[in-house]
């Protein structure tokens, strides 16, 4: 029978239904947070469900420590925010517990740890200055991380281990704090990949193109021999670069697949606060289509990352 919209009717009554029991549930009760086990161990972990990302943050401390029991590569690729959010003594804690075995920062990361190095404080108002043009012009910083490189860089180093070295060795009030300085201290790479123009060191006047560049072009040669070992079972963390790292990190993997390094069954981990484009394709997706996993956590790195340390550490 048709109405005024001319539209048959369907009859509800012909609709057939099946018990509850016999349909696959994805979600459990056993799948639930174990409160009990939390009282018993107090284990952050213990208080996760069992679903989404509670598995996933599992899996990516298991993948951790399966890398450092197998002494492959873990690589923690950061944005200068990690550093701003204070986390910095996290990461050497980590870099002196033998987990993390590499660093890749940006240039504003390598600034922020500088600063932090020579006066115990960083990250300037940049609403402020920008209206007067003092954004930027800080005398030490440029003066200082420029005459550094004029002095120490040459064709088998790059600017981690220059700036590193000039932290450790002029011996800054709180360099125990920088990554740079204990970087160099322990051997550990610290590479700094800069785009000309986007540091406050670039617009001092002492800034030398020549050397900035030849000084990044020796840290992305030294990070693509670091991910030459990721293979069968290292680990990549990109934590707050949108743009440049990730670009970076496909860049050498493919460098090492060319030069004819099996680089397969690693883990990817992209954390932020956002999700981007570029981590999500060349971060997560496209370095482990052939043979590992990619994994994504949203939230804030000042409370991720002492999350994921605590479920690091507490297992070491």
């Amino acid at each position: 029978m048709l109405d005024r919209y001319n539209v048959k009717r369907l009859d509800f009554k012909k609709i057939t239904s099946y018990p509850l029991r016999e349909r696959k549930n994805m979600v459990s009760i056993k799948d639930f947070t174990d409160l009990n086990a939390w009282k018993k161990g107090r284990k952050v972990e213990d208080l996760f469900p069992a679903i989404l990302k509670g598995n996933e943050i599992r899996d990516i401390v298991e993948a951790v420590l399966k890398a450092v029991k197998k002494k492959r590569p873990v690589i923690f690729a950061m944005g200068a925010h990690v550093i701003k959010c204070g986390l910095s003594p996290l990461i050497i804690d980590l870099m002196k517990k033998g987990v993390v075995s590499a660093i890749a920062m940006n240039g504003a990361g390598a600034i922020h740890d500088y600063e932090i190095a020579l006066i115990g404080e960083t990250s300037e108002d940049v609403a402020a200055g920008i209206k007067e043009g003092t954004f930027g012009m800080a005398e030490e910083t440029g003066a200082m991380m420029n005459s550094a490189l004029k002095e120490s860089l040459n064709d088998n180093i790059g600017l981690g281990e220059v700036w590193g070295r000039d932290i450790s060795e002029k011996a800054f009030d709180h360099r125990d704090k920088s990554i740079l300085s204990n970087g160099f201290k322990r051997s550990i790479p610290v590479t700094i990949h800069v785009a000309f123009g986007t540091d406050i060191t670039h617009i001092h006047p002492s800034a030398d193109g020549a050397l900035i560049g030849k000084g990044t072009q020796n840290d992305f040669r030294l990070f693509t021999s670091v991910i030459a070992d990721l293979n069968d079972g290292g680990c990549f963390f990109n934590i707050g670069s949108s743009v440049i790292l990730p670009e970076v990190f496909l860049k050498a993997l493919s460098t090492v697949r060319n030069i004819g390094y099996k680089v397969k069954n690693f883990t990817t981990v992209n954390m932020d606060m956002i999700q981007h484009y570029r981590p999500g394709v060349n971060v997560i997706k496209r370095p482990t289509q052939d043979g590992g996993r990619g994994y994504s956590l949203v939230g804030h790195h000042e409370i991720m990352i002492p999350l994921l340390y605590e479920m690091i550490v507490r297992r070491l």
